[in-house]
């Protein structure tokens, strides 16, 4: 973490001004689209990549594949979007999540020839198909090129005084968990029509392609080329049509460091441990959970699609009701350390397979998740400070996927041998976190002096 007073002392270079008068309706709808096409997926891809061969360890393996290509994408992109501007960079990750659709719809199309087939004690037995393998394809090419959710994080912060940092990330949460609302619940309602999988599929390509059109049409530029000086004519190109400085010294310049650089940023990496936990915690449910939901309650894919469809209204409610009145009275800590509390609690609800038990772990869920997600992006925007938000948000994408990549895979293996008891790996990495959070209220005081 850097206070003001280090800020100004290690880069001479003036502040981004914040951009006021910047809506934040069309970064929003941006954010829900883009939720909103990979949330449509979610009920039916456990029962697809069943049905192409595959089990809960491709399942997991598959799920893995848009992580594992984003920890090599978003650090990139997050530098781009530093040097030459948000907009441009977001355009970029829209389309490439655009064409990854597309592929992912030829996948839908091809004729099910297995490739190899595997019987293991560990991983089971599966075979892994053409389509599989062109699917395992899409969502690498989308990870490469999904660095949207750390640019937006960065626009965000932009445009932003410290002040409205808790407030307008927890809209961007709202934002997203509309995305899981209408997702899930429009893919129960394409799955009961005569096409199922493929009307779902094309229905994400058209949200792209929407999303796609508000980049170029309604979000401005939040930040330009950061460096100073001028820039000769031979040092500038066009992309998509824009005019964009290369900033050639860039690597000259401190304000955009390396990852070695990143780490010797104050309080910096200490944000990114918890960043991977949180992850790891996460994704080793979102594998679990719906290998849970259909062999121990039985689940359809409407029936999934209505869970995260209550879960996500949860979230509106207390994202939208109660943390902007909460983040009033109590730091960016306190509401991180209380959420983490709660979202540990959560996992642990789901272990027995009942189904009351499971509705209220959502509630759990909701409100665990809904405090200390916002709080925690807020927190690490402040500790980041306005000239790295960029590079650093990329990293804490790169931590992420690093996490999700091993939450994905694990959280198939784990269930494939331990069944429900998998939730309870998931509660101890939280609570983990929990107890870790407790030194962010020593974060927050450093950044006052």
């Amino acid at each position: 973490m850097e206070t003001d007073k280090e800020s100004r002392i290690h880069d001479n270079s003036p502040a981004p001004p914040i951009r006021e008068n910047i809506s934040l309706f069309p970064l929003l709808t941006v954010n829900f689209i883009g939720t909103l096409g990979f949330s449509i997926v979610l009920p039916f891809l456990v029962f697809l990549v069943n049905r192409l061969g595959g089990n809960a360890f491709i399942y997991g393996l598959a799920s893995s594949m848009y992580p594992a290509f984003q920890l090599i994408g978003a650090p990139i992109l997050g530098r781009w979007s530093d040097i030459y501007g948000r907009k441009r960079v977001l355009l970029l990750s829209q389309l490439g999540t655009l064409l990854s659709w597309i592929i992912f719809l030829i996948a839908l199309f091809l004729p099910v020839v297995t490739l190899f087939k595997v019987d293991s004690e560990v991983l089971g037995t599966f075979a892994f198909t053409l389509p599989l393998a062109v699917l395992f394809f899409a969502r690498a090419f989308d990870g490469l090129t999904g660095g949207n959710v750390s640019v937006a994080n960065a626009y965000l912060a932009d445009i932003t005084e410290e002040k409205d940092r808790n407030r307008n990330f927890g809209k961007m949460s709202i934002s997203s968990n509309l995305g899981f609302i209408v997702g899930p619940a429009l893919a129960g309602l394409l799955s009961v029509t005569e096409y199922g999988e493929v009307t779902t599929v094309l229905g994400a390509v058209v949200i792209s392609l929407i999303g796609t059109a508000i980049i170029v049409i309604y979000i401005p530029e939040s930040k330009e080329c950061s460096l100073d000086g001028p820039v000769d004519s031979g040092v500038i190109r066009k992309i998509f049509g824009y005019g964009i400085k290369e900033c050639s010294t860039a690597r000259e310049k401190p304000g955009k460091p390396s990852f070695r650089e990143v780490l010797k940023l104050p309080n910096i990496p200490y944000m990114l441990g918890l960043y991977f936990l949180i992850f790891l915690g996460f994704n080793i449910f979102y594998t679990s959970f719906p290998l849970h939901a259909i062999a121990v309650l039985d689940w359809s894919i409407a029936e999934m699609g209505v869970y995260f469809t209550v879960l996500s209204g949860l979230l509106i409610i207390v994202q939208g009701s109660l943390l902007p009145r909460l983040s009033k009275r109590y730091s960016d800590a306190s509401l991180i350390i209380f959420g983490s509390l709660m979202l540990g609690t959560n996992f642990l609800l789901l272990i027995p397979g009942n189904l009351f038990l499971t509705y209220l772990a959502a509630g759990f869920f909701a409100l665990g998740d809904g405090l200390m997600w916002p709080s925690f992006l807020s927190l690490l925007s402040k500790i980041a400070g306005k000239n790295y938000q960029g590079t650093v948000q990329g990293f804490a994408s790169s931590f992420g996927g690093l996490a999700s990549i091993t939450g994905l895979i694990l959280g198939g293996l784990l269930y494939e041998l331990f069944a429900g008891r998998a939730f309870l790996l998931a509660g101890m990495v939280i609570y983990t976190v929990f107890l870790l959070n407790f030194r962010l209220r020593r974060f927050e005081k450093e950044l006052k002096y």
